[in-house]
């Protein structure tokens, strides 16, 4: 079985990769998208969205991270695939998933899904482009409004050479809400024969066993419920116990002093509690602290909260 960190824009950061990888149970992490238009990328964009290209495209954990590329133009997709490997990405992926309005607006992520014939002339491109060796992975939805085109445009993917498909479960228009349906993803295995990893509400090791069986897939990607159980993967992956709310809020602080110390301690304030919009799903004494960070704006107010929370978790002798 393969777990995948899926990629999550403003959440999952090279910080939180770094963080939830040293917990372990990830074979590899995917990065948040660049965006490409019409050139060649600079180096240090791709470097600033996965700094782990200056540690041989790993985390300090040892963990594998593939840089993600979003667009709509197969020749300008393969230019800055070529790029991304030649500074050290172990692969590229392809986003033909991301349901943000403005990315959809500009012809990127979900809504190419619309668009099967140039699915696959992205994907051909690119994997025409980088090495045969190298690995080119897409991620996709089961569609824009429907999943009238679902198989055509997996078919079209794998055709054009993809070495991997992650499905998530839902439209574009489905959005977040629950459920995701798994079973599309066994209908897309009877017509593909590339490998294909399930995505989409895996909050817990029973929910991934679930999935696993309906999807007819071993491999899976989490997402938001990495963030809302930080050793998920590892429940998964060795039936470990979840992680007590003390070593939740360690973790916090860790990433607390990452984030503040880090190039992006600006938005420290918002991620911390975009974070806790995760955790309150399963843990409730983050409901309960996230009512005291809400109103806070400054970091050294936040850090006090956190300190004085973890303090009164640990026992008193």
């Amino acid at each position: 079985m393969k777990i995948i960190l899926a990629p999550m824009e403003g959440v999952v950061d090279h910080l939180m990769r770094d963080m939830l990888t040293r917990i372990g149970g990830y074979d590899l992490c995917i990065t948040e998208f660049v965006r490409v238009v019409d050139q060649k990328l600079p180096a240090r964009v791709f470097t600033r969205i996965c700094p782990e290209l200056l540690n041989a495209g790993k985390t300090p954990a040892g963990t594998p991270v593939r840089v993600q590329l979003l667009g709509q133009e197969p020749h300008w997709l393969a230019e800055n695939a070529v790029r991304a490997v030649e500074l050290g990405s172990p692969g590229v992926d392809l986003n033909f998933g991301c349901p943000a309005k403005a990315v959809n607006k500009s012809r990127g992520g979900a809504v190419l899904l619309k668009e099967t014939e140039q699915l696959y002339r992205i994907v051909k491109a690119v994997r025409d482009a980088v090495p045969a060796d190298v690995a080119v992975s897409a991620k996709i939805r089961l569609g824009y409004d429907d999943t009238s085109l679902t198989l055509d445009n997996a078919a079209a993917i794998a055709a054009a050479g993809a070495s991997m498909l992650t499905v998530h479960a839902r439209t574009k228009s489905d959005g977040y809400r629950p459920p995701a349906y798994w079973p599309w993803i066994a209908k897309i295995k009877q017509q593909v024969n590339i490998p294909l990893i399930a995505n989409g509400e895996i909050w817990t090791a029973a929910d991934a066993v679930l999935c696993q069986q309906q999807s007819d897939c071993t491999d899976i990607m989490l997402g938001r419920g990495a963030l809302a159980m930080p050793n998920l993967a590892q429940t998964i992956r060795s039936a470990s116990a979840v992680m007590p709310w003390a070593q939740v809020l360690e973790l916090l602080m860790q990433y607390s002093e990452f984030e503040i110390t880090g190039d992006k301690g600006q938005y420290y304030a918002n991620r911390i509690k975009q974070w806790f919009s995760y955790l309150k799903l399963q843990y409730p004494q983050a409901a309960e602290l996230f009512q005291q960070l809400r109103i806070l704006r400054k970091s050294p107010d936040i850090l006090q909260t956190l300190q004085l929370a973890l303090d009164n978790s640990q026992p008193h002798a």
